[in-house]
């Protein structure tokens, strides 16, 4: 009987730290195995490149899974280059020894382009997670003699000569029994050991061979149960259109096919394949805090995480896929980084990347573009907001507002392209919808003038102007803030005429209403309709309501509000006439201007029972 050893390590606690804390779940020692068989078999492969003794049939290189419900163990059994007394002894009694590192350095240094999955040693002792012993029976393709290597964990190890038919690594797991906290059935159901390998094992070069009902015996018929070959790692040329489309549709739960994919192989100080989708539909739950952005990570095809949010902004939340590099600096479990310079590096190219695929969408597919960007402008439109504006620059290409020509999307290119030469602002209506903006009064006379007008109908519109302030050295304008320089000279002067008439007529309309507006003033911006309400520069009516629909609002956060009185309409004459024949009359009608104002601006009247009595006494005394 075979001696039992002790680990050589530091202390039996490294090991216990190993086998419980490295890994978050316990289905990783399957990953884990597989990965360590899929070394093995690149390792002889290698091997038969350089070295003629060495012979095998490279089509028959493969890892086989089998599961014994009664026996209760899960066997992977590879015809890898296996194992001496003596590799058994360092690579599997000594922690974090690990043959794969060896193997790799020799590799780098022989410039060969063959992928080492293992780096570090521990995969091994993963299994130890759920096994109550593990026993592995190894032969060297150098060697006439097989060994076999069996542990409970922690107590030691035992390393025996035993006998095998040919080269390789069987590794046969004792499932533990099932304790009141944890359940290691599953571990013994085929169907879960299928998805595993799914799962975390999918593209490993070489197949995954299991029964059909890995319950029998070995007769029964061998399924493959991996892809083998990653999508993402094939030419473009080389993958249809059906393709892509199966692939997202399966990989990432959707009905409909992509609107776009996105297919990039990178070689540099970071190398990696990518392969992105932006999804045809907003997925129900998109702007709801259940919605995870995030890309899926794989090293050397191997799964390692299933939503790295660092490599997807914001922004671009909506894109789904994924990235797979064999230079990324994995900790020891190969579950996180050990630090993001590479995962910077890369979301830095695939955000360049999803940005001119989108800018080629809308020079090249512009009803596609137009589809896109009402199922996710709006998270575009977040991202300039968001971080004070700096991405604003980045993103701004992309932005697509309504626009009063036609009343079709337009791009704040194309809209600079259209402007006349007198033209100095990009003017804008914020509103709650297109039609409301189409029938604004203060639009009249910018409409006049033959300026083209952008219809801002989302909340978070006007923020994003705030932010952008300009677009090209062309300012961005409200038609209802501020002052509008439509007028030529002699109209301005003639306004000046009447405002110094109509002086005292204002004054005493301050009065009344000074508890309501900041000012009463003649409108250089209305044509045909009576009275406005504008507001100052900064807030805006529309950012008004946005904020006080927030919780915690601040009532004081209110647009600092002017009413505008159209010069040319017989209303001043008749408030004049008022003013002088029936001044006590004068306030009702003040108030009543402002509230009609207010209704146009979709704002709410202070007292509607009291413009309602106003409203009928009107009537009465006009009929």
């Amino acid at each position: 009987m075979a001696k039992t050893k002790q680990f050589k390590a530091e202390s039996k606690r490294l090991l216990e730290l190993m086998i419980h804390s490295i890994y978050t779940h316990k289905e990783i020692f399957l990953r884990e195995l597989v990965s360590n068989a899929s070394d093995a078999l690149d390792k002889i492969y290698f091997k038969s490149l350089e070295d003629d003794s060495v012979q095998i049939d490279r089509t028959q290189l493969n890892i086989t899974l089998s599961v014994d419900k009664e026996n209760r163990t899960v066997t992977i059994t590879d015809n890898g280059i296996g194992m001496t007394q003596s590799e058994l002894e360092e690579n599997l009694g000594t922690i974090a020894k690990s043959g794969s590192h060896a193997f790799k350095q020799a590799l780098d240094k022989a410039k060969d382009d063959i992928d080492i999955i293992g780096q570090f040693g521990v995969g091994f002792y993963s299994a130890f997670m759920v096994s109550s012993s593990v026993k592995v029976i190894s032969k060297s393709v150098f060697s006439e003699t097989a060994y076999c290597f069996e542990s409970t964990g922690v107590e030691g190890y035992s390393i025996s000569e035993t006998t095998r038919d040919s080269h390789g690594t069987t590794i046969i797991c004792t499932i533990k029994d099932n304790t009141e906290d944890e359940t290691y059935d599953e571990f013994l159901e085929t169907y879960r050991i299928r998805s595993l390998v799914k799962q975390y094992s999918d593209y490993i070069r070489y197949p995954i061979m299991m029964a059909k009902d890995a319950e029998e015996n070995e007769e029964f018929e061998m399924e493959t149960l991996n892809s083998m070959i990653p999508l993402w790692k094939r030419s473009k040329s080389d993958v249809s259109e059906e393709d892509y489309e199966n692939f997202y549709k399966d990989k990432f739960m959707d009905w409909e096919k992509p609107a776009k994919v996105i297919h990039m192989q990178v070689e540099g100080n970071v190398s990696f394949q990518s392969l992105m989708f932006i999804p045809s539909k907003t997925p129900f739950n998109f702007y709801s805090n259940e919605y995870e952005k995030g890309l899926q990570l794989y090293s050397r095809g191997v799964f390692i995480m299933d939503k790295a949010k660092d490599l997807i902004p914001d922004y671009f939340r909506f894109v789904k896929g994924l990235v797979d590099s064999p230079d990324l600096s994995l900790n020891i479990s190969r579950e996180i980084l050990q630090h993001d310079r590479q995962l910077k590096v890369i979301a830095s190219r695939l955000e360049k990347k999803i940005k001119s695929e989108l800018l080629s969408m809308l020079k090249l597919e512009r009803e596609t573009y137009e589809s896109f960007w009402k199922n996710f402008g709006l998270q575009i439109k977040y991202g300039i907001y968001q971080d004070f504006g700096a991405h604003k620059e980045l993103l701004e290409d992309l932005v697509l507002f309504t626009s009063s020509r036609d009343q079709k999307l337009v791009t704040l290119e194309e809209y600079v392209a259209r402007m006349s030469e007198d033209q100095k602002e990009i003017y804008y209506i914020a509103a709650d919808s297109v039609e409301k903006c189409e029938a604004f009064p203060q639009a009249e006379r910018v409409k006049d003038k033959g300026y083209e007008i952008l219809y801002l109908v989302d909340d978070v519109d006007e923020f994003v102007i705030s932010i952008m302030q300009q677009y090209k050295d062309k300012p961005f304008k409200s038609l209802n803030q501020g002052n509008l320089d439509l007028m030529d000279e002699s109209e301005k002067q003639a306004i000046e005429e009447k405002a110094k008439e109509s002086k005292d007529l204002f004054e005493t309309l301050k009065e009344v209403l000074k508890s309501k507006v900041e000012d009463v003033r003649l409108s250089t911006r209305l044509k045909s309709h009576p009275v406005c309400l504008v507001s100052e520069e900064g807030l805006s009516f529309e950012m008004e309501k946005v904020l006080s629909q927030m919780p915690d609002a601040n009532e004081n956060m209110k647009a600092k509000r002017i009413l505008e009185i159209n010069p040319e309409h017989p209303l001043l004459e008749t408030l004049k006439r008022v003013s002088e024949s029936h001044p006590e009359k004068l306030k009702d009608l003040a108030s009543l201007l402002y509230d009609q104002a207010c209704l146009m601006e979709g704002l709410q009247i202070e007292d509607p029972v009291a413009f309602s009595k106003r409203m009928a006494e009107l009537m009465v005394e006009a009929y």
